[in-house]
């Protein structure tokens, strides 16, 4: 629960912070071969002029969601790049220790992220370690999409802002078939596929999504429908999604749940702050029952 992890953070705050870790090095050395090791594994800035040069003029929505996305991770790489650079040199003694680069050694002795990276980085409750592998794993679909065109399937979790590739996918087949944008939506349909290399086919409208997580229900494959949640399983990876632009006065659903996705396990408020679009999951039960077991989906399982 959240108040556990609050309590766990806590604990870790209050550990101390000088002296030898358990392995019997320094604590210096420690977050030094950190540094170090994440310096080594990180990738270096894509070029973004030779990108957009090799896109050509003619670019869609979903290009241009793409070139925004390759911005804000060059930020994030450029940011995690100098601060350790820096915090190597503060530990060597070479210069002095920041307040920032105090917290961001901090963090990383706690095996967390630096809050100076978070900010540039999409919302996540993962720890330094998953959130590294989730990191490459960013890299390598935008490496994807650059050489071999737009994904297949698309993992909306890797995306800074995932309702936006949503909108320009919505924008494209307005512009293809003149749909009228304002009166234009998304449905969305669970598909029997339970991975990507699954998949064998694009999708003619709309685009597969990968990577959605079913908080307070199970889904039953053989029936394709919402059902209870199996005892002790808290979360459970949902199969390949298919979102499917669609004009709004066509759109007659009927035994569907309007699920909604969020970020991360934390949801959001009325603000609608996290919250990135609503999903339609086929049901047997009432409405009732559904919102009262708080069902959702998320994009990071934590």
């Amino acid at each position: 629960t959240t108040a556990m992890k609050d309590m766990w953070s806590l604990l870790l705050e209050l550990q101390p912070q000088t002296g030898e870790t358990g392995s019997g090095i320094s604590r210096e050395d420690y977050i030094e071969t950190i540094a170090s090791d994440i310096l080594k594994k990180l990738p270096a800035t894509f070029e973004l002029d030779k990108i957009r040069k090799k896109l050509g003029t003619e670019i869609s929505p979903t290009t241009v969601v793409l070139l925004q996305e390759l911005e804000r991770f060059n930020w994030l790489i450029n940011k995690m790049s100098r601060s350790l650079k820096e915090l190597k040199r503060a530990l060597a003694g070479e210069v002095g220790m920041s307040a920032e680069l105090d917290e961001v050694s901090r963090a990383l002795f706690n095996g967390q992220i630096p809050a100076i990276w978070k900010r540039l980085a999409p919302d996540t409750l993962k720890s330094l370690g998953n959130w590294m592998l989730h990191f490459h794993r960013r890299f390598a679909q935008y490496n994807s999409w650059i050489n071999d065109g737009e994904p297949a399937v698309v993992w909306l979790s890797g995306l800074h802002i995932p309702e936006s590739y949503l909108t320009a996918l919505v924008q494209a087949t307005c512009r293809k078939n003149g749909w009228p944008l304002d009166r234009s939506t998304l449905y969305t349909n669970v598909t029997p596929w339970m991975t990507a290399d699954d998949v064998t086919e694009r999708a003619h409208q709309g685009c597969y999504v990968t990577g959605l997580y079913l908080e307070g229900a199970a889904w039953d494959i053989e029936n394709s429908c919402l059902t209870r949640q199996h005892p002790k399983v808290l979360i459970q990876e949902l199969p390949i999604l298919k979102v499917i632009p669609i004009e709004l006065h066509r759109l007659k659903l009927q035994n569907t749940f309007p699920t909604p996705v969020y970020t991360t396990s934390q949801r959001r408020n009325a603000m609608g702050v996290g919250l990135v679009f609503e999903a339609d999951l086929a049901t047997t039960e009432h409405h009732s029952h559904w919102a009262l077991q708080g069902v959702c989906l998320i994009l990071n399982a934590d």
